[in-house]
């Protein structure tokens, strides 16, 4: 008896890369293999079907097609013949009329295997989410079809819902062992559940299947060092520190020498990574966080100082030389830093949505853009607070002057967001940087008072009630709020540098989208 199966189906000999996952390419022979023994049963078609494999096998598709063509004129509703039609019309590539034949099977046998996984495959090398109800109706009738999980697993994780990816995967079996890339893609749906041990095994998989693997190496050091196997870590990436080490090896490296307590090989591996790469500004924010963690405050500001002469506009590192200047006590040049930071990136003040909207109008070179798509969601949904605020920050983001209309719309927009929301602590934030701007400041200082009410830690509101109270001349609180500015910046430098190693493994440089 001959099986048939989605993994063993091919019109083509060209393998799909792993974008694609398990759409592969599909055993072209076997497949007619397959139709040619259920055709056999039906009587009068045996010589027909006998004739187009022929044809199909010395990849004369338009000769199959005429041959079919007749045939199809006696038998319509044959599903076996349909298949046939839809593998020829596949191997001269024109698609659509191939899953036209693999539909009309279907519509005369809705459960006829070939022409459900042919039409599967199409779907799904389309990236189409028709793909989904086709492999589930395999599944009905072969629980456990391997590469239907896979191609299921792998539609989810694409569409970002792992949940059902991981789900999927776990049934692939072998098909999924055969596939390092698609073993990826499921240990970092698992790393996205925070099944970090799960993920751990996975990538451990990955590593034994290719040692020499560098990207492999760092995927499994960056995974067990979130899951707190940090000598695990470190003995994942001894292989990769003996020779020419990449600027991502050396600085995943310090951060499992640091969680070692090894603090000399973790200054070691940044300072080496710095030199390969010294404009590459997260390796001296991480420096200033070591610094700062072993109080070599001046260390830090050291190694700052030098990334600033070769980066003189990035707020990242002003921030970070901030929080030092903190901690040694000196707060004017601590508010400068953090002066200069916020000038550079105003955007700090603005939610991440909002950065979000204005960052995607900026890459299309037409910031107006995203105030005009507010808007009209605005004239949609006028009582939404979050859309008031958002105006009010893309109108800020642009820096309109004070006497401006722009800048009257903008602050009546952060009023009506805080009116509508009083909760909306970015609405605050916002509404606290008009009156800022306008000199306005004990309403600027009120503001950022009830920002911290409902989040204590938001480094936007103790930055700018810091500049509210110095404008007022109240300074005797400003040497605590700036204190509480820089555990602020230190917690939320820390959350990045485990955001960074999970982008390490989810989206590395050079891997397909």
């Amino acid at each position: 008896m001959v099986r048939s199966g989605l993994g063993r189906i091919c019109v083509s000999h060209s393998s799909v890369t792993m974008h694609s996952i398990l759409g592969s390419c599909v055993r072209f022979l076997l497949l007619l293999v397959v139709v040619q023994a259920v055709a056999l049963g039906q009587s009068g078609q045996q010589q027909v079907v006998v004739e187009v494999t022929s044809a199909l096998r010395q990849r004369d598709f338009d000769g199959a097609l005429k041959t079919l063509e007749s045939a199809l004129q006696v038998s319509p509703g044959n599903p076996q013949l349909r298949v046939l039609q839809g593998i020829a019309y596949s191997g001269k590539g024109d698609k659509k009329n191939a899953l036209a034949s693999y539909r009309r099977a279907l519509k005369d046998a809705p459960d006829y295997l070939p022409a459900l996984e042919g039409a599967a495959q199409l779907e799904y090398e389309a990236g189409s989410a028709d793909a989904i109800p086709l492999l589930e109706h395999v599944l009905r009738l072969r629980p456990n079809d391997s590469t239907a999980h896979a191609m299921l697993a792998a539609t989810a994780a694409k569409s970002g819902d792992c949940a059902t990816a991981v789900k999927h995967f776990a049934e692939s079996g072998e098909m999924l062992e055969r596939q390092p890339d698609a073993l990826r893609v499921y240990g970092v749906c698992l790393l996205k559940l925070k099944e970090d041990d799960k993920a751990v095994g996975v990538f451990q998989e990955l590593v034994a299947a290719a040692p020499d693997d560098a990207r492999a190496r760092r995927d499994l050091a960056a995974v067990q060092l979130s899951a707190g196997h940090s000598q695990d870590a470190l003995a994942t990436l001894k292989p990769l520190l003996d020779g020419d080490t990449e600027v991502d090896t050396l600085h995943l490296a310090a951060d499992v020498y640091e969680a070692n307590q090894d603090t000399p090989n973790a200054v070691k591996c940044l300072r080496a990574a710095i030199v390969k790469d010294p404009k590459q500004i997260p390796l001296y924010v991480d420096f200033a966080e070591i610094a700062m963690n072993h109080q070599s405050f001046q260390a830090g500001v050291t190694m700052l100082d030098a990334g600033l002469k070769l980066q003189p506009n990035a707020a990242q590192l002003y921030l970070a030389r901030g929080v030092l200047y903190v901690q040694m006590a000196q707060y004017d040049k601590a508010e400068a830093d953090f002066a200069k930071a916020e000038q550079l990136d105003p955007s700090q003040g603005m939610s991440a949505a909002a950065q979000g909207m204005l960052a995607e109008e900026k890459n299309q070179d037409n910031p107006d853009k995203a105030l005009a798509r507010v808007r009209a969601e605005l004239a949609r949904e006028p009582n939404d607070a979050f859309l008031w605020y958002l105006q009010a920050a893309i109108i800020s983001q642009k820096s309109p002057e004070p006497s401006s209309t722009e800048f009257a719309a903008g602050i009546r927009s952060a009023k009506h967001a805080v009116e509508l929301q009083p909760s909306l602590t970015a609405a605050h934030n916002v509404l606290a940087k008009y009156y800022l701007d306008s000199g306005e400041n004990a309403l600027a200082a009120k503001e950022c008072r009830l920002a911290l009410e409902g989040s204590p830690s938001d480094q936007t509101a103790l930055y700018h009630l810091v500049q509210a109270l110095r404008k007022t001349g109240k300074t005797d609180e400003i040497p605590e709020l700036l204190k509480r500015l820089a555990k602020a910046r230190q917690d939320a430098a820390r959350e990045e540098g485990e955001r960074n190693r999970y982008k390490l493994v989810v989206n590395p440089a050079g891997a397909a989208n």
